[in-house]
């Protein structure tokens, strides 16, 4: 073996051990998980908060650097476009378009007033962009389709990421405490989790103790949020280029091809399999999990570029307009149910 191969076969080897690394990570943020007390948290904030506090202990492993970026771009874009298949379109559009009106109202008012908020305490911009999108839409996921659009660093991202996680399971264990207080039906129970909870786990968190039909509910009302994910990508993208209309900035902003990807797999889920071509539900389960386990990773990569310094500097005031945002978003949603 020469020269030129042993370096490519060395190339190969560290690139190989960084996505392993992450998946290290992830898998000890499932571990995590099931201690008491983090198992409300997930297995993504979990393994969020075990690599940054690698970072801080270790440093960036630098010499697998390639393997933690393949992990936290492309391993990424994988996640979003298999969490397609979780977006049933047939059912949204013939049993929730009488939810897509409040859901579109919900992800306004959560973009638009934390940016407001943002604005007034001379919050950081981007991170409270995407913390209004993932408030607003689906969480980790409307988050990890934004960034890349408008250009967000990858600590700033996992800052997004992770707050939405912990604040979310926060929101979702006082919504099933207030639920016995509420004047409120369970399928009005389920609608009011629906439009207003942060992502998909949370909402089924919230929901589940009110029965399955205040679970169904609150799932299609929740799947609308992520329906509507598609084209505020697009009006990202239309802002972006008008933004950076004539400057050099404007020529790199690319086309999010993984958007075709999570539409194309959105439609196969919904009109072919288990209709043209049966799928077994354990399959489909299957896929589920490895889209749990490809974000995760993606989100340990994304996770290992944050700073203490930083977040103590960057995140705190995000996550006050967040949660102001968080707590005025649930009042409006109890009040258009």
């Amino acid at each position: 073996m020469d020269i030129e191969e042993r370096s490519l076969s060395n190339q190969t080897g560290k690139w190989i051990a960084g996505i392993a690394f992450t998946f290290f990570i992830a898998l000890l943020g499932y571990v995590l998980a099931m201690v008491p007390g983090f198992d409300h948290v997930g297995q993504l904030a979990c393994a969020i908060i075990i690599a940054v506090v690698y970072r801080q202990f270790f440093g960036y492993p630098e010499a697998i650097r390639k393997g933690i970026t393949f992990s936290s771009k492309k391993l990424l874009r994988l996640a979003i476009i298999l969490y397609g298949l979780k977006l049933n379109i047939d059912v949204v559009l013939h049993d929730g378009l009488g939810l897509l009106a409040r859901d579109a109202l919900v992800i306004a008012f959560a973009i638009l007033f934390t940016i407001w908020l943002a604005k007034i305490m001379k919050a950081d911009k981007m991170i409270s962009l995407l913390l209004g999108v993932g408030t607003g839409v689906c969480g980790a996921a409307a988050i990890a389709a934004v960034a890349p659009i408008v250009k967000s660093k990858d600590e700033d991202t996992a800052i997004g990421v992770g707050i939405i996680a912990l604040m979310g399971t926060i929101f979702s264990i006082i919504y099933t405490l207030l639920r016995p207080l509420l004047p409120l039906e369970a399928l009005d129970y389920g609608i009011w989790s629906g439009i207003s909870l942060h992502e998909l786990a949370h909402v089924a968190i919230a929901a589940e103790p009110a029965g399955k039909d205040a679970l169904a509910i609150a799932l299609l009302a929740k799947l609308g949020r992520v329906f509507l994910l598609v084209p505020l990508c697009f009006i990202f993208i239309y802002l972006m280029k008008r933004k950076n209309k004539g400057s050099e900035q404007n020529a790199r902003i690319e086309f999010p091809w993984f958007l075709l990807g999570f539409i194309l797999l959105s439609i196969l889920g919904s009109y072919v399999f288990g209709h043209s071509i049966p799928v077994a539900d354990s399959v489909m389960q299957g896929i589920y999990t490895v889209t749990t386990w490809l974000l995760t990773a993606a989100m340990v990569g994304l996770g290992l570029n944050v700073s203490l310094k930083d977040l103590r500097s960057k995140a705190l005031k995000p996550l006050i307009a967040m949660t102001i945002t968080s707590i005025c978003l649930s009042i409006l949603a109890y009040f258009i149910v």
